[in-house]
C-alpha cells in the first residue's frame, strides 16, 4: 500500500513539474521583446509605446497606446497574439496594423507581448 501511495505521489509531482516547465517556456522574455518591439512596432506605436511613433501622425485611426493599463490589461494574450500574427483586420481593428506572423516566430510573439505587458500602467496582472 505504501509503495502505491509513493508511486501515485511521484506521478502527480512529475505531472506538476512538467506543466510548470511548459508554462515557463511559453512566457515571453521582456528584453528580447523590447528589441523586436523597437525594430517592428515603434515606428507607429512609439519607442515608449504611447502610440506616438513617427508614422502615427499620418495614421487614422491612431495606433494603440500600450501604456494604457485600463485598455491593455483587458486584452487577452490570445487577442494580442492574433493581432500581432494576423494584423489589425483579423480582429476588426485597423487594417493598417500589419501581420507579423511570417516574420516572427511564436516565441518572438510571446516576447513582444511580454514587453507590451511591461508598458501597461498599472502593471499587467496575469490570468487574463
Amino acid at each position: 500500500m505504501m509503495q502505491w501511495v509513493i508511486s501515485f505521489c511521484a506521478v502527480i509531482l512529475f505531472s506538476l513539474l512538467s506543466s510548470l516547465t511548459a508554462s515557463a517556456q511559453s512566457k515571453g522574455d521582456v528584453n528580447a521583446g523590447k528589441a523586436k518591439y523597437e525594430s517592428l512596432c515603434a515606428g507607429c506605436h512609439g519607442k515608449t509605446g504611447k502610440g506616438d511613433g513617427p508614422a502615427a501622425a499620418s495614421l487614422n485611426p491612431k495606433p494603440q497606446d500600450h501604456t494604457d493599463g485600463k485598455v491593455m490589461n483587458s486584452l487577452s494574450d490570445q487577442y494580442l497574439t492574433d493581432i500581432i500574427k494576423n494584423g489589425g483586420a483579423s480582429v476588426k481593428k485597423s487594417p493598417l496594423m500589419p501581420a507579423w506572423g511570417k516574420t516572427l516566430k511564436d516565441q518572438e510573439v510571446a516576447d513582444v507581448i511580454a514587453y507590451i505587458r511591461s508598458l501597461a500602467n498599472p502593471p499587467y496582472k496575469s490570468g487574463k
